[in-house]
């Protein structure tokens, strides 16, 4: 009995030795997670665009001369700001001129000539009153007093005549003018000279039909922006005008403005080797002391619904078939969710979890799994 007795709490020892190194000496080291407590807040429900947006503005553009000329006055640069009906440019209109003055001595001459047939026909009508009343006393034959009144009615037509000679001549200063107000080219709405082509001294040559000729100056009316994004064609019976946004732009990736949808195209844009797309319009409520230039890159959400006040983690803590990475007692669980409304920063947790809950948002390795002894990385592994 003693000897089985001793045989035993050899083993015993033995036992509690391996347990012991177990515990202490061979203990695994738990790892260091990313962990993110469940707390209450705001979750959006939103979509994206599927392709990067553009900042536009509704008052935009790109104009030249409606004739070909030398340029000979530029009173604005690029970036200049000018008020509607600014002159932007000036072409050499010296040969309108010519034709102007013309056309104005035409129009003295066609004056001078009316005014000739029109005394014309008032003498004739006081010569044919006298031969009236000669020929009611019978002083003089018949034939005389038709002849006198062919003569007035003569007399009247070339008046008439005159007078649409004169109202000719003075549409044809009014021609006159006109070429030379198209020599100038003047800012249609106030904005900023974005873009001047050409300069003093050369010469411009008029779009002919069919080929388009770029234009000598683009201007832009910066007040009037507003965004332009492509959105999934699967998303497209989700959007109408007046649902809010939220925008980000390229040049201020450290802000968000606010935005409304105020457009959705009646129809799906379909472009070889793309996704088919709907195209939104978005106009910003408030860009405070931000500028944004037409031509950036900005990205859109679109805001389907909100919830305030609802459990919530980070949309990234999320795993496959929905489910999260808890924390527990120094020990990962895997735990089923519930999921209720989503986007890119928040989802909201229906059920599978309680305020507080530590989750992990550190999944990029495979060592962070199911079972895994960790430690929240501010905390200190021994």
């Amino acid at each position: 009995m003693n000897k089985w007795l001793k045989r035993f709490l050899v083993v015993a020892v033995l036992v509690a030795v391996v347990i012991a190194l177990k515990l202490t000496v061979f203990k695994p080291k738990p790892i260091e997670v990313e962990v993110q407590a469940v707390d209450r807040g705001l979750v959006e429900e939103t979509i994206t665009n599927s392709r990067a947006g553009t900042v536009k503005a509704h008052r935009r553009a790109k104009l030249s001369p409606e004739y070909g000329g030398m340029v000979i006055e530029l009173p604005f640069r690029e970036g200049a700001r000018v008020a509607a009906g600014d002159t932007l440019l000036r072409l050499d209109d010296s040969l309108q001129r010519a034709r102007l003055k013309l056309a104005e001595e035409d129009l003295q001459a066609s004056r001078a000539e009316r005014q000739r047939a029109c005394l014309a026909a008032e003498r004739a009508g006081r010569e044919l009153e006298r031969t009236e009343r000669l020929a009611r006393e019978n002083i003089i034959s018949t034939d005389l007093l038709d002849e006198i009144d062919s003569g007035k009615r003569a007399a009247d037509a070339a008046c008439d005549a005159a007078a649409a000679t004169v109202d000719r001549a003075a549409a044809a200063v009014a021609v006159a003018n006109t070429e030379i107000e198209k020599t100038i080219v003047r800012a249609p709405f106030s904005g900023v000279v974005a873009e001047v082509a050409t300069e003093i001294g050369e010469w411009t040559t008029p779009s002919p039909p069919a080929l388009p000729v770029p234009p000598v100056i683009d201007m832009l009316d910066p007040d009037s922006i507003y965004i332009s994004a492509p959105m999934d064609e699967v998303d497209s019976a989700r959007i109408r005008a007046g649902q809010p946004t939220r925008v980000t732009v390229d040049s201020h990736r450290d802000r968000h403005f606010d935005g409304t949808v105020t457009r959705v195209a009646p129809y799906v844009l379909d472009i070889e080797a793309q996704n088919r797309t709907v195209e939104i319009e978005v106009e910003l409520t408030d860009l405070g002391d931000a500028v944004l230039l037409p031509g950036t890159s900005a990205d859109v959400e679109v805001i389907l619904s909100t919830r305030q006040e609802v459990l919530r983690i980070s949309t990234s803590s999320l795993i496959e078939g929905g489910k999260v990475l808890v924390l527990d007692g120094g020990t990962l669980s895997e735990h089923p969710v519930e999921l209720g409304l989503r986007n890119w920063d928040f989802t909201e947790i229906v059920d599978g979890l309680s305020e507080g809950d530590l989750v992990v948002t550190s999944l990029d390795r495979k060592e962070v799994e199911d079972g895994a002894l960790a430690v929240a990385a501010t905390e200190t592994v021994e």
